[in-house]
């Protein structure tokens, strides 16, 4: 990072740091935080334990790497409402990013929104999001393909986990019937 801004010139404007979240930052230091490239569960750990200093900010922008839909819930239940939501497919992967402002309370909402819009970003499916339809489809056919492998198998754990793609599949046609409508 070091390199980059001082190829660019800008030594004087930016300050790096090095530190486990936000512990070397200070309350109002800054306006936007943005937490990318690392899994859900870590930066769920990072502004959770950030407390008052992650509340201060005025937006946050986020890119999880996984557990997204459990990241979304953490992020709802600590009072964040996110606000925008981007999804983009590159070299055949799929990311998904959010800007997020917290609201003061805890925003959890009704079922059954919240379980397609904790899954998939609520932003995304009202927006018909186009890279989010692409990647809808593409895991509806793993789903379906890895529900006719397991059905060969007929072992209990093989039925268990039929199970769970099957509501997996039942929650990506949902999904799909939102953006179609």
């Amino acid at each position: 990072a070091e390199e980059h801004i001082a190829s660019f010139g800008l030594e004087e404007y930016i300050e790096t740091r090095l530190s486990d979240g936000l512990s070397a930052y200070h309350k109002g230091e800054a306006q936007t935080l943005v937490c990318a490239g690392m899994g859900g569960r870590l930066m769920e750990r990072i502004l959770a334990e950030g407390g008052e200093k992650t509340r201060a900010f005025s937006e946050l922008i986020l890119q999880p790497q996984s557990e997204i839909p459990e990241f979304r819930i953490f992020l709802r239940e600590a009072g964040f409402l996110i606000t925008e939501e981007e999804a983009v497919r590159e070299e055949g992967k799929y990311y998904f990013a959010m800007k997020a402002v917290y609201g003061g309370r805890n925003l959890s909402m009704t079922p059954p929104e919240n379980e397609l819009y904790d899954l998939y970003g609520k932003q995304l499916l009202l927006g018909k999001h186009p890279v989010l339809r692409q990647y809808l489809l593409k895991r509806r056919q793993t789903v379906e393909e890895l529900i006719i492998q397991l059905g060969q198998n007929g072992s209990r754990k093989s039925e268990a986990r039929k199970r769970e793609l099957s509501l997996e599949r039942r929650h990506l046609e949902s999904a799909l019937d939102l953006l179609q409508g």
